[in-house]
């Protein structure tokens, strides 16, 4: 039998699973990294041996369908991967996805949302029980979404509504707990991710520090969520032998 794995959706070199990837090795979860944007028949490993689905962020639109047809491809895999249970985690582009794959509304937001800012928590929900009632994370979108039906919100922004839902088997983040150290600097050698950076009045230097300053807070939450998820895709592999 085909070992079981989790899948994972990137849509650029630099917006990496970080930190998400990091606990699933933690509970020796296989997983597989594809990047299907422009394809419109992607080859994707056996649905039936697929533990979790992970969709990464990127800079295109989640409805750019003409352009990035396998956009069209991972709000499929989204859907029949809530139906049956499967745990989806999506991550800015990602938590898009899911939320219009669903039936929530896509619009471009007020200005964009770059660097540290603070999110509120709206609801509890054992993914976030640790977390405060405010917290700064960092942000780096234009677009937002509207919580689909029946999804629970869990914590917003003063210019973005929804920032986190859950929805099923599935969690939505618009914000990036995922980014390391590392991570981190592989976006700052990025020159549309700095060109982005710099139009909102930012600067590496300034994004160093306040990364310095806040990750040792948001490490360990990264880890309770990140953590539950690959709880939940081990506990779904299971399952499957």
């Amino acid at each position: 039998m085909t070992q079981s794995q989790v899948l994972i959706v990137q849509h650029v070199p630099w917006e990496k699973p970080g930190r998400i990837l990091d606990n699933l090795d933690d509970l020796n979860m296989s997983s597989t990294v594809v990047n299907i944007a422009k394809e419109k028949k992607p080859d994707l490993p056996d649905f039936a041996q697929v533990a979790g689905l992970v969709i990464m962020g990127g800079p295109m639109g989640a409805l750019d369908y003409d352009k990035y047809p396998g956009l069209k491809v991972e709000a499929k895999l989204v859907k029949a991967a809530i139906s049956v249970g499967k745990p989806v985690l999506g991550v800015c582009l990602g938590h898009q996805i899911i939320a219009t794959a669903l039936g929530g509304k896509l619009s471009r937001g007020e200005s964009p949302e770059i660097g540290f800012a603070p999110i509120k928590r709206v609801d509890k929900h054992n993914y976030f029980s640790m977390w405060n009632k405010q917290i700064d994370v960092l942000h780096w979108h234009n677009d937002v979404v509207g919580l689909p039906a029946g999804a629970q919100l869990l914590a917003r922004s003063e210019h973005t509504k929804v920032q986190a839902f859950r929805i099923g088997s599935a969690l939505g983040m618009q914000f990036h707990l995922e980014v390391t150290p590392t991570l981190l600097e592989e976006w700052l050698d990025e020159s549309s991710m700095v060109k982005d950076l710099k139009a909102v009045g930012g600067s590496k230097s300034q994004l160093r520090e306040a990364f310095a300053e806040y990750n040792p807070r948001l490490q360990p939450l990264a880890e309770q969520v990140f953590g539950g998820f690959a709880a939940r895709c081990n506990t779904y592999a299971q399952s499957l032998r």
